[in-house]
């Protein structure tokens, strides 16, 4: 075999390992399914599927019902599952490794942050070698409307355990103003919503503190539901309007990786 076919096979070795993942995530999240329903949920061919369904069950991560024809996760994966929780599902600890590759690329500090309430919490850092702060945001509530992940939240709300909405400033209530770039009139926060889902990510110029740019990003859990925000932040010289479409590729890859790791279905 060639060096060239050995690296093909290799790319679909870690292919197929890659969306038998996926039909585990789409069984875990739906229960039960057929060999077409995962197909359009992965955007692949049926028989694509049906190979890797064949294989699960023979190593019994996945089996039939009754109903001959529909799949469902297999005793010895939940066994794996309570194995799991026995270590840590700590966010930051997840997301850790992407956080450090991109502040090495970009330079600045990368936050993971979730949200409180009406404010955001920032549970990890990683600081860039051309941060020129040392500010250690970890543990910091901040509020929601003048910060990049905060927008992330109000633009993507995640109903509580109990099929909730949180709870958002009564209409026509003022939001307070931390700097004279803050957005305090709803009506303007709410098209700045409809940009941050429009467009992915969400920006904070200046909004917060002065001198402070921020760029967030969508962290994805296994029902598609946000859970937490990835945010790269830098000074206003180095983080500009030019360099923010550059900025955010990077951010929205770094966020998606987050996500899969968190259990996000890869499609494809």
């Amino acid at each position: 075999m060639t060096t060239g076919s050995r690296g093909r096979a290799r790319d679909r070795a870690v292919q197929s390992v890659d969306r038998a993942v996926s039909v585990l995530q789409i069984l875990a999240i739906r229960g039960s399914c057929g060999v077409t329903e995962i197909a359009g949920q992965l955007g692949v061919h049926k028989t694509t599927v049906f190979r890797l369904l064949a294989t699960l069950e023979a190593r019994g991560l996945v089996e039939q019902g009754a109903e001959r024809g529909r799949y469902r996760i297999g005793h010895p994966l939940t066994e794996l599952a309570a194995a799991a929780v026995a270590g840590t599902t700590d966010l930051f600890l997840v997301s850790r490794p992407v956080c450090q590759e991109l502040a090495q690329a970009a330079g600045d500090t990368v936050n993971v942050s979730v949200r409180e309430g009406r404010d955001v919490v920032t549970v990890g850092q990683v600081a860039g070698e051309a941060a020129i702060a040392s500010v250690d945001w970890v543990g910091r509530r901040c509020p929601l409307h003048a910060t990049a992940a905060g927008k992330i939240f109000l633009a993507h709300p995640a109903p509580d355990r109990h099929g909730r909405l949180p709870a958002e400033p009564p209409n026509g209530e003022a939001l307070e103003r931390y700097t004279p770039h803050t957005i305090t009139v709803q009506e303007h926060l709410a098209a700045d919503l409809a940009t941050v889902r429009e467009r992915g990510y969400a920006v904070s110029f200046e909004e917060h503190e002065i001198g402070l740019v921020s760029l967030a990003a969508p962290v994805h859990a296994l029902d598609d539901t946000v859970v937490a925000a990835v945010t790269l932040s830098g000074p206003a010289f180095r983080i500009r309007e030019d360099t923010v479409p550059g900025l955010a590729g990077q951010l929205l890859a770094a966020a998606e990786r987050i996500s899969w790791r968190r259990g996000q279905v890869k499609r494809g």
